[in-house]
């Protein structure tokens, strides 16, 4: 489709003129492909929820209002953006595709019918898959060309670029003046020399294309002697570049260097000292650095440094290195300090700076003295007041207490028919005073153990003060005054329950 203006001015200057028609190719190539996606959306809308029409049987008739639209629409773009509204140049948009989009779309939304505007917002996702669909059909089945699209598109492109920055709009007398300007004008085509391009673009974009072309040969990035196109210049600078960075084989022992996997070779054998120390912390945990530095020396003048730094992985340096010490003296490590002993040892030098009281010879007690400090006096005092000789002085005492309360000479027949209540409450007050110093001599066993930083004096008052708890319970326990002495008691003279209560304290005290 062409469109020929004539001038009057061309008639007074003696007849017509040769117009240059060349425009951005790129451009034009661009707005020809969004045409069929908008003519695609215009039949989808216009046919949503209709049973008689399908999109691809209006497509014909769309197109052509489509054309119309867009070329009314073009022509009076200048008087609308610019002379009616006021507006300066300035302001009008200069990139015509997207002028030309916001056309496409204008013409899309004016064919939309009832049906589609009401559900578009909830068919909005299946909507663009049927657009994309129809838009493949009219591809397989050649309906509305390429090149018929790109006639419209250049059309649509003079009518828009009143400013002639996306095409040429010279003028001359003769057709030989025209030819010699198209071989150089800007907009003339040219096609890309890469192989396997086959993209088309005026001479002005020419610097533009160069830049993104993915079939141009580049080097390499990293600087290596290969020539990558730029479309796999990612791949290639990931995979099998030689300069591409790697982790140093030795990084699992300790090496944190990323070197260039052709320079790995130099990168061994100028840092073998320094892994040879890490192989052989791994061999001998126990050693110190400042150990193995003189073993390092040694086993470079054992082994050639080519075949030390010949080994590729940690595992096959340390089979070497295993291998050359078998003929060297077996390695002098000095013992490392003992935790305990170095804890002391900051414990002493803390207790010295805050000035705490030291032992009797002057000298400032470590935890270990008073550990041992502890174990000498609680064996000094073990014939006296250890728990095994309080348990049996307290069973001793028990077991009067069990001879006083039952007699022998009593009879078992006697005690089940009768048994009076003094009795029975002398019995319950024995049994509980039993399980409380038993209770008593468990604790004080378990304190010992836990602390054994804890003096002689310090046990003896803990033992004093839980008799007297256990005198104030004795004395706590009501005593019946209407009970009577039963006969059982008359007869062996031990008395009313409170004289039996003084009979236990005296020989408890």
């Amino acid at each position: 489709m062409e469109i020929r203006r004539d001038k009057i001015g061309e008639e007074k200057e003696g007849g017509p003129s040769f117009h240059c028609d060349l425009y951005d190719t790129y451009l034009v190539h661009k707005i020809a492909e969004a045409l069929l996606p908008g003519l695609a959306s215009a039949c989808i809308d216009n046919t949503t929820g209709g049973l008689l029409k399908s999109p691809a049987s209006v497509a014909v008739d769309v197109r052509r209002e489509m054309v119309d639209y867009l070329v009314q629409r073009s022509e009076n773009f200048v008087a609308e953006s610019v002379v009616l509204e006021g507006g300066s140049a300035a302001e009008v948009s200069e990139n015509p595709f997207d002028i030309i989009s916001d056309f496409v779309d204008d013409f899309a939304s004016s064919k939309r019918n009832f049906f589609s505007r009401v559900s578009g917002w909830v068919l909005s996702e299946r909507r663009e898959d049927r657009i994309d669909d129809l838009v493949q059909e009219m591809e397989i089945n050649g309906f509305w060309l390429l090149n018929r699209r790109e006639s419209v598109a250049q059309m649509l492109l003079k009518n828009i670029d009143f400013k002639n920055i996306f095409h040429c709009d010279m003028k001359f007398k003769s057709s030989e003046e025209l030819d010699e300007h198209k071989s150089q004008c800007t907009f003339k085509t040219m096609t890309c020399n890469s192989e396997g391009c086959d993209a088309t673009f005026s001479a002005a974009q020419m610097d533009h294309h160069d830049s993104i072309c993915p079939f141009k040969i580049l080097p390499c990035e990293q600087n290596c002697s290969d020539h990558i196109m730029r479309r796999e210049m990612d791949r290639h600078c990931i995979t099998v570049c030689p300069m591409k960075l790697v982790k140093c084989p030795f990084y699992s022992v300790g090496c944190q260097s990323t070197v260039p996997h052709v320079k790995m070779d130099q990168h061994r054998s100028e840092n073998l000292p320094s892994h040879l120390l890490y192989i052989l912390q791994v061999i001998h945990k126990e050693a110190s650095p400042d150990d193995l530095k003189g073993r390092v020396e040694e086993l470079e003048k054992l082994s050639s440094p080519g075949k030390l730094a010949a080994s590729h992985d940690a595992r096959s340096l340390i089979v070497l290195v295993k291998d050359l010490e078998a003929k060297l003296r077996p390695l002098k490590v000095d013992p490392k300090p003992n935790p305990r002993e170095e804890v002391a040892r900051l414990t002493d030098q803390k207790q010295e700076s805050l000035g705490l009281p030291t032992n009797e010879d002057g000298s400032i007690q470590s935890p270990s003295n008073m550990e041992e400090s502890d174990k000498s006096s609680h064996e000094k005092d073990k014939s006296v007041e250890s728990p095994a000789y309080i348990n049996e002085q307290l069973e001793s005492q028990l077991e009067k207490e069990k001879s006083v309360n039952s007699p022998a000479d009593l009879s078992p027949r006697k005690d089940k028919s009768v048994e009076s209540p003094a009795y029975m409450n002398e019995q319950l007050e024995s049994k509980l005073e039993k399980e409380e110093l038993k209770e008593e001599s468990v604790k004080s066993e378990s304190s010992l153990e836990k602390d054994k930083s804890v003096e002689s004096t310090a046990y003896t008052n803990e033992q004093i003060e839980s008799q007297l708890m256990k005198e104030e319970f004795i004395a706590s326990v009501p005593v019946e005054e209407d009970l009577k002495e039963s006969p059982i008691q008359r007869e062996e003279g031990l008395g009313s329950p409170t004289k039996g209560r003084e009979i236990i304290r005296g020989e408890i005290g």
